[in-house]
């Protein structure tokens, strides 16, 4: 079983794996490693598929339920124990997504961080301790963070159904479409990465326009 093979885990473990990793992927440091956007799209594909692989009314209901829970376990976690995740978090991308986070708090503010991090591989996995870490009020990150977990956890399975339903036989190949939509994702953050660089703030999104 390849756990970072969103076509091996959605065969295996259906719904049931989409709610487990979604809430590992938001709730825990390690959560960097699992594939959330790409399981997401390849989800909403399959439940557009020749007899339905997937319920989407049920890939819907554990996305936004992983996400959602993940996330505020994450946060508890982060007030429990203030600076001992930053401490223990190793170097490379959890680091980088760290710092990437607390420049985003600082730039956008609270709220507006909270949402837009979900769309951010790696920056959505790390907000939510982060925020604990930083004592953001209860009430303020709970209400952001389920918008926005909503709004990601969902947004994706249908854009990947809507696929699905207009491309015939698209869920025989929904490795590639994973491969492409990681490849996307990677050139998109390099070029915001160097953007940000050549701007002179490492880590910090390149301003509107």
């Amino acid at each position: 079983m390849n756990l970072l093979d969103p076509g091996h885990l959605l065969s295996a473990f259906g719904v049931t794996g989409i709610f487990v990793v979604l809430l590992a992927e938001t709730g825990l440091l390690i959560g960097f490693l699992l594939p959330g956007d790409t399981l997401l799209l390849a989800a909403g594909v399959l439940s557009a598929g020749p007899g339905h692989r997937l319920p989407l009314a049920g890939v819907l209901v554990a996305a936004a339920s992983g996400a959602v829970l993940g996330a505020q376990a994450g946060y508890l976690i982060g007030r429990a124990g203030d600076r001992w995740a930053a401490r223990s978090a190793p170097d490379g991308r959890v680091r980088t997504a760290l710092d990437r986070s607390g420049v985003l708090l600082q730039r956008y503010g609270a709220a507006r961080t909270i949402v837009l991090a979900r769309f951010i591989p790696v920056v959505r996995t790390v907000i939510n301790p982060l925020a604990g870490m930083t004592r953001i009020p209860v009430r303020t990150f709970t209400v952001w963070q389920v918008a926005g977990g909503v709004v990601w956890a969902t947004a994706i399975p249908l854009a990947g159904y809507a696929l699905g339903t207009r491309v015939p036989g698209l869920e025989r190949y929904v490795t590639g479409l994973v491969v492409v939509a990681v490849g996307l994702t990677v050139v998109v953050s390099g070029a915001q990465w160097l953007r940000s660089r050549r701007s002179g703030t490492p880590g910090a999104p390149a301003s509107d326009g």
